[in-house]
């Protein structure tokens, strides 16, 4: 598999969402737009040349849009195969080009967060146990930070104490986000509409800079939904899932 990686030059022809086909999509764009911001801070968008649902995207830690503690490290932000590319051992080249650039620039290993179980838009813990990684940090919702050291004297990432217990104090339907996730254009609003129309307590916080995401109160910043302060989920749904969940 021959791989492309994202420059400011080529961003705006190159595919680069996980399920988008059309490259004009709002959501797209504003995926983008948080990915040119980001170039210039260190942030490696690796991609298959092929049109399809295969890349990894990482950072420096210090850079990372996530509440913790990792310097030195390489935070990976997705790294995800999926569809007909699934099986060809590309999750593997993917993530070794993360390895041997990171070691090229002599960071102290990788980072990534995952589960103990297998969860929506977290990496596979299997898959990382099989590559050598190993939890470093676990929060009280079960969101891990797992980590593969490439320096014998480099100290484990931890996550910092506002993610480590996920909570706030606020009733209702809170959501965090940030435009990391492309889906977020179109169904945050959603969201918002949906609950103003069934009279839904709802509020959508959207991370907007580095500083408020490595503050935030979750490990997962892209989406993280909570209902009467206690954490929910970080999987994105639309008006049906969000009603179903709130029972309505």
């Amino acid at each position: 598999m021959d791989y492309i990686k994202l420059t400011k030059s080529n961003l705006e022809q190159e595919h680069i969402c996980c399920a988008i086909s059309n490259n004009k999509d709002e959501q797209v764009a504003s995926k983008k737009a948080w990915l040119a911001e980001r170039l210039d801070e260190g942030l490696v968008f690796l991609k298959s040349s092929e049109r399809g649902k295969c890349f990894i995207e990482y950072i420096p830690a210090e850079f990372a849009w996530n509440p913790i503690d990792a310097p030195g490290y390489t935070y990976i932000d997705c790294l995800w195969v999926s569809g007909s590319l699934k099986g060809h051992g590309y999750s593997s080249e993917l993530l070794d080009a993360c390895f041997r650039d990171s070691r090229e620039q002599g960071r102290a290993g990788l980072c990534i967060l995952s589960a103990a179980k297998k969860r929506p838009f977290l990496s596979d813990p299997k898959f990382l146990a099989y590559k050598g990684f190993k939890v470093c940090d676990e929060a009280d919702n079960g969101v891990q930070l797992w980590y593969l050291p490439l320096k014998q004297a480099a100290a484990a990432p931890r996550f910092k104490a506002c993610a480590k217990h996920p909570h706030i104090d606020e009733a209702g339907y809170v959501l965090y986000y940030t435009n990391q996730c492309p889906f977020n254009a179109k169904y945050v609003p959603i969201l918002e509409q949906t609950a103003q129309e069934h009279g839904i307590p709802f509020r959508a916080v959207k991370l907007d800079t580095r500083e408020a995401a490595q503050n935030a109160p979750t490990p997962i910043t892209t989406y993280a939904l909570f209902h009467d302060g206690t954490y929910i989920t970080n999987e994105q749904m639309n008006d049906k899932k969000f009603l179903k969940l709130t029972e309505v």
